[in-house]
C-alpha cells in the first residue's frame, strides 16, 4: 500500500513532465513505424515477383533482427552524433524488418487466378498491384505492422542511451539511482507508460484493420 502511495505521489507531482515524455515516446514510435513501413513496402514490391530475391530479402530481414540495438546505436553515433538522428534511424530500421517479411508473404499469396482475371479486364501491372494485390495482402501486412509497433515502442526506451527522446530516460535514470529517492518510482512509471502506449497503438491498429479489411478477407 505504501509503495502505491509513493508511486501515485510521484506521478501527481510530475504530470507535465510525464505527459511530455509520453508524447515524445509515442511520437517517435509512430513516425519511425510509418517510415519503416513505407520502406518495407517499397522493398517488398520490388522483390516479391522474384522468388530468389524474395527469399534472400526475407532471410536478411530475419537475420537483421538479431543485431543488438545498442550496438547499432553505437555505430550510428559516429556519423550522426547523439540525440534524435541516430535514435530515429535505428528505430526505423528495426520497424521495417517485421513488415518486409509479411508484405512479401502477403503479396506472393495472392491467387494467380485473381491476377489473371484482373489482367483479363485490361488492368495494368501497377493498377493490379494497387487495386488487387495490396488489398488482398493487407491483413498480413497489417499483422507485420502490429508486431513492428510493439517492438518499436519497447525498443524505443533504449534510445535514452544516446540522449534520444522519450520515456527511456525515466527508466534508466531510475535504475542508475536505485536506492535513492524516487528511483524505483521513476523506473516503474516509465515502464507503465510504455506499456500503455503499446496497448493504445495496438488497439488503434485493430480498429484500423476493422475499417480497412474486407469482411471476405478477415
Amino acid at each position: 500500500m505504501g509503495s502505491r502511495m509513493h508511486l501515485w505521489s510521484y506521478i501527481q507531482g510530475r504530470g507535465e513532465l510525464l505527459a511530455f515524455l509520453t508524447y515524445q515516446h509515442a511520437s517517435l514510435a509512430f513516425q519511425t513505424v510509418v517510415t519503416g513501413t513505407v520502406v518495407a513496402l517499397l522493398i517488398a514490391v520490388a522483390v516479391y515477383r522474384l522468388p530468389l530475391f524474395s527469399a534472400l530479402t526475407m532471410t536478411a530481414s530475419r537475420v537483421a533482427l538479431t543485431i543488438p540495438s545498442l550496438a547499432l546505436l553505437a555505430l550510428l553515433i559516429i556519423p550522426f552524433g547523439l540525440g534524435v538522428a541516430p535514435s530515429f534511424i535505428m528505430l526505423a530500421f528495426f520497424a521495417a524488418l517485421p513488415v518486409i517479411g509479411n508484405a512479401i508473404v502477403g503479396l506472393r499469396s495472392v491467387p494467380a487466378s485473381v491476377i489473371e482475371s484482373a489482367r483479363g479486364l485490361g488492368l495494368s501491372r501497377r493498377r493490379i498491384l494497387v487495386t488487387v494485390e495490396l488489398p488482398i495482402a493487407w491483413p498480413v501486412i497489417l499483422t507485420g505492422i502490429r508486431v513492428s509497433t510493439q517492438l518499436i515502442v519497447g525498443v524505443g526506451a533504449i534510445v535514452a542511451y544516446v540522449l534520444g527522446p522519450g520515456l527511456g530516460s525515466l527508466i534508466f535514470n531510475g535504475l542508475s539511482r536505485l536506492g535513492g529517492a524516487n528511483a524505483l518510482e521513476m523506473a516503474v512509471t516509465g515502464t507503465i507508460l510504455i506499456v500503455a502506449i503499446a496497448l493504445l497503438f495496438d488497439a488503434l491498429l485493430v480498429l484500423l484493420g476493422r475499417l480497412t479489411i474486407s469482411k471476405g478477407l478477415s
